[in-house]
């Protein structure tokens, strides 16, 4: 049990006792309180609206004497020490030295899983999970903007596997489509195989580009390519085999970029694994009377309430190729057949909202009742994000640039330990400093990126994170000999360890919440404030010519945060560092 439940426990059961409601039914009404700087705070709060909102206490009393009166009947025992009604809320104070005996040794039991059993989580729906991120489109050079889907996404699928969700990671390539006429076109004109042998996607970029602008001005580029599309929805033999060298040259390049941040797919799919399935797609929306066709040809389906057509979306072109959603629909199909999920959580930017919303309500219209428990994670773009060398971003010279900064701040900085690899460290130092400054907002919003915030060691960084785990992991190796793993709570009654305490008991409530709302802000804010708390500690409760009692009691407190800090930090898709 995660050792807040202990607590919330403990209070649920004298409100089991005094409304005779399920002790189960108080456990999320009772919430562990957010640390204040400024002066001690209780440990759990219940606020006398949830009482009323979930029907045990009547809507129309005064809150004030509801307030009074339930704070009389509410008892201190031997795990709750006080009872404090405010308004409208009443506070509990609990045994501190329970607190720091039950709270660590449940740490120190399950270093890694600490706060995931909770009872609070028990509620969430568990089940098999289907998160598709990433998504970049072939033969472009992954683009700094696939970085926020990809580290989004991973998170996701990082938080649903450790809440005990069987989880699918799914990379689906933007592999069909017109752009591959353009580049088909333009790469039997302009493409050098010995280039590509070379620097393949940078030579499949340049090509692009430039059959691109010869397209804007010439009819003549763009027949070519719808011709060489038409070709490829047709199978045609030789088309298809130059799509696939394309195909099989940007994927070992982006699982290379993917193999420096740490992540991995079960299955790089994309459109074109859906083709067979299109015909499906299309027989149905026909037999079922949902597929219309304009004058100019095209097949369309009505979304509009009235039947009028005054909104509409379009699954099929005059020529008979298929567009982006129709290839969506076919794929969403033939996934609940491969995989029958329980879930289906797609992360892409936020300018696709309005797509998700159409593919969602086809998906329902087809008589498809899954189709909402499919979830659309739209995020903001970042302004400002380039390298020195220049403004076109591929997300390789932002990996390279994080790198080069961070060594470089490495060597400045005279503290620096003797690493056996200094550019690895300071690869995932430069990264968890991406993914922190991407996630410490709401994912909708835009943000400006700066290059010196980001990889600032003070401000509430990546840099920040990784900083305090390597010093507690450098305290644990330098404090190797004491042993840790009996200690006397009553060394751990000052307010450094009390607060860092109080903390960690929200752990389980932050992860319900990121559960919930599937943004990983809340996550990073907590372990932010958990570095501020235990950083304070560790320069006011030194370890080193302490008392033999006193040192393991702190090493254990320190072993203990380092843990929880660790494992969120893996959950945000960072790997921690034990040196820097």
């Amino acid at each position: 049990m995660h050792m807040a439940c202990f607590f919330r426990r403990s209070i649920a059961a004298q409100l089991s006792r005094i409304f005779g409601q399920d002790e189960a039914f108080f456990l999320p009404l009772v919430c562990a309180v957010p640390v204040s700087k400024r002066q001690p705070t209780p440990d759990f709060r219940l606020t006398v609206s949830s009482l009323v909102k979930s029907g045990v206490l009547p809507p129309d009393g005064d809150l004030l004497a509801q307030t009074a009166c339930l704070a009389r009947q509410l008892k201190g025992d031997g795990v709750v020490e006080e009872v404090i009604p405010t308004r409208g809320v009443i506070n509990f104070r609990i045994n501190k030295l329970l607190l720091a005996e039950k709270l660590l040794t449940s740490v120190h039991a399950e270093p890694q899983g600490f706060g995931m059993q909770s009872e609070i989580l028990q509620r969430l729906r568990r089940g098999r999970v289907l998160v598709e991120y990433s998504s970049p489109n072939i033969a472009k050079k992954f683009h700094a903007g696939h970085l926020r889907s990809t580290i989004i996404g991973n998170f996701i699928a990082n938080l649903k596997e450790a809440l005990g969700n069987d989880v699918i990671r799914v990379n689906y390539l933007g592999d069909w489509g017109m752009q591959f006429g353009l580049l088909g076109a333009g790469f039997q004109r302009l493409g050098s195989q010995e280039k590509l042998r070379e620097n393949a996607l940078q030579h499949l970029f340049e090509v692009y580009v430039q059959v691109n602008r010869e397209a804007e001005q010439d009819e003549s580029v763009r027949l070519a390519a719808a011709e060489f599309f038409r070709r490829l929805e047709q199978h045609d033999q030789q088309a298809l085999l130059l799509w696939q060298q394309f195909r099989e040259i940007s994927v070992k390049e982006y699982r290379r970029v993917y193999e420096r941040l740490g992540i991995h797919f079960n299955h790089y799919s994309g459109e074109s694994f859906h083709q067979s399935k299109i015909q499906d797609v299309l027989t149905s929306l026909q037999t079922q009377g949902l597929l219309k066709t304009t004058e100019k040809g095209t097949g369309v389906v009505d979304l509009s309430e009235a039947g009028d057509m005054s909104s509409y979306c379009t699954v099929l072109r005059s020529d008979g190729t298929s567009l982006y959603i129709t290839r969506d629909i076919a794929a969403a199909v033939d996934r609940k057949e491969m995989f029958s999920f329980d879930e289906m959580i797609y992360v892409t930017d936020k300018s696709q909202s309005g797509h998700f919303w159409q593919l969602f309500q086809i998906l329902r219209m087809l008589g498809h009742s899954w189709a909402k428990r499919c979830v659309h994670v739209p995020f903001g773009l970042v302004q400002g994000m380039s390298t020195r060398s220049g403004d076109v971003v591929f997300l390789e010279d932002v990996l390279d640039e994080a790198r080069n900064r961070m060594l470089q701040n490495m060597h400045q900085t005279r503290t620096s330990k003797e690493l056996s690899d200094p550019a690895l460290t300071a690869e995932q130092i430069g990264i968890s400093a991406l993914i922190v400054q991407d996630f410490k907002g709401p994912l909708i919003s835009d943000y400006k990126f700066n290059w010196d915030q980001v990889l600032q060691a003070q401000g509430d960084t990546g840099v920040f994170l990784q900083y305090t785990h390597a010093r507690l992991c450098s305290l644990l190796r330098t404090q190797a000999s004491v042993s840790h793993t009996h200690f006397d709570p009553c060394h751990l009654q000052d307010t450094r360890s009390l607060s860092t305490l109080q903390h960690l008991l929200r752990y389980d409530e932050v992860l319900l919440q990121s559960a919930l709302e599937l943004q990983p802000r809340y996550l990073v804010n907590f372990l932010i404030t958990l570095c501020h708390l235990v950083s304070s500690a560790h320069r006011d409760l030194s370890v080193k010519g302490s008392a033999l009692s006193v040192a393991q009691a702190r090493l254990h407190l320190f072993s203990c945060t380092c843990s929880v800090l660790a494992s969120g930090m893996r959950l945000l898709g960072i790997t921690p560092v034990q040196k820097m």
